[in-house]
């Protein structure tokens, strides 16, 4: 039972985790606009995203452009959005192997160490997912950092982290934990002894005497 309850704890946060990381890929503010230097412009707050760039005005009123060239992205970008997308189809698939070995589910009953492979097996594929999330997330994260630092950066465009780097950066924590608690489920090796041969039983003595 207490295997069962570890096991349904740790889909739960790769589940969650998954969702997360389709909220995070989907938001735009990876990255905003820093408040750095002598002239603050507090009137709009300028973000941008994998897929876009906004503008948001101080009255409410928020333009997006969606990058249109594919080829005019940096590599950085690029490698991100593919990141992503592998990790989000990974957790996919994950999700359909990890419930078909979930305890709860009458799939497989009638061999329960298979099933078990299989919720161990989706585990696997759900940490695979949450590395390709921390990779990305990082990866984009630490090319802000280098441009901020940057000397060669003019003030007015450098840029800090945004809530969907954090989001992603917590998506990829749950789908790594919950991969792990699916992967203790591995069902054990028993050890098989030999079956031990019996003894041949005496036979009984007919009590005579034969010359």
């Amino acid at each position: 039972m207490a295997n069962a309850g570890l096991q349904l704890l740790g889909f739960i946060l790769a589940f969650l985790g998954w969702i997360g990381t389709i909220v995070s890929t989907a938001l735009p503010q990876w990255k905003i606009y820093s408040y750095a230097g002598d002239n603050i412009v507090t009137a709009q707050a300028i973000y941008e995203g994998l897929w876009m760039s906004c503008v948001s005005q101080s009255t409410g009123q928020i333009q997006c452009k969606v990058f249109d060239s594919l080829l005019n992205l940096n590599s950085t970008l690029q490698a991100t959005r593919a990141l992503m997308v592998i990790g989000i189809l990974l957790g996919l698939i994950a999700i359909f192997v990890a419930t078909i070995g979930m305890k709860c589910m009458k799939c497989m009953e009638d061999d329960e160490v298979q099933k078990m492979r299989m919720a161990v097996i989706g585990g696997v594929i759900f940490l695979i997912s949450g590395l390709a999330v921390l990779v990305a997330t990082a990866w984009y994260g630490n090319r802000i950092v280098q441009e901020f630092y940057d000397p060669m950066t003019p003030v007015n465009a450098r840029y800090e982290f945004g809530q969907a780097l954090f989001t992603g950066w917590a998506a990829a924590s749950l789908c790594l934990l919950g991969g792990a608690l699916l992967c203790c489920s591995c069902p054990r090796k028993t050890t098989s002894y030999p079956t031990p041969r019996p003894y041949p039983k005496p036979t009984p003595s007919s009590g005579k005497d034969y010359v």
